[in-house]
C-alpha cells in the first residue's frame, strides 16, 4: 500500500541515487592530478627537471597549457610532451633558485572538458 511516509523515503533514495550519478558523471568528465612526481622527487636547486603529472584520463596536449608561476605572479610557458603511460604529461622545468613556484594548467581531457588547477611547490636547498 502507499503511504505518504513510504512516498517521501522513496523520494529521497531517488534523489540521492540521481545526485551520485551525476556527481560521478561529473567528475568523470574532467582530467583530474591522480599523481605527481613532486611528492617523490622533490625540484633540486639549479637543476633543470622533468614533472610528471598522472591524469585520470588522457589530455589532448596540442589545446593545453601549462605555466610555471614564481614570484610576483610571474608565469612562464613551459613544454609539455606525453609520457609513456594513458595520462601522463612530462612537464618540463628550467633550473630554479631556492623559493615558492607552481605549475598553472589548463588541460583538455580526451572528451574535450577543460581542466584548470594549480600545484604549489618549494625548491630549497638540500641540507
Amino acid at each position: 500500500m502507499f503511504s505518504p511516509k513510504s512516498f517521501k523515503a522513496g523520494s529521497l533514495a531517488a534523489a540521492l541515487t540521481l545526485g551520485t550519478v551525476l556527481a560521478a558523471g561529473d567528475a568523470l568528465a574532467h582530467a583530474v592530478v591522480t599523481e605527481s612526481s613532486l611528492k617523490e622527487h622533490p625540484i633540486q636547486v639549479n637543476h633543470a627537471t622533468k614533472v610528471v603529472l598522472f591524469f585520470n584520463s588522457n589530455v589532448e596536449l596540442a589545446l593545453s597549457k601549462v605555466f610555471l608561476v614564481s614570484k610576483g605572479d610571474v608565469h612562464q610557458p613551459v613544454d609539455i610532451a606525453r609520457g609513456k603511460k594513458p595520462g601522463e604529461v612530462m612537464i618540463s622545468v628550467p633550473a630554479l633558485t631556492e623559493g615558492d613556484y607552481a605549475l598553472k594548467y589548463k588541460v583538455f581531457a580526451a572528451d574535450g572538458h577543460l581542466t584548470e588547477d594549480v600545484i604549489r611547490f618549494k625548491v630549497t636547498a638540500q641540507r
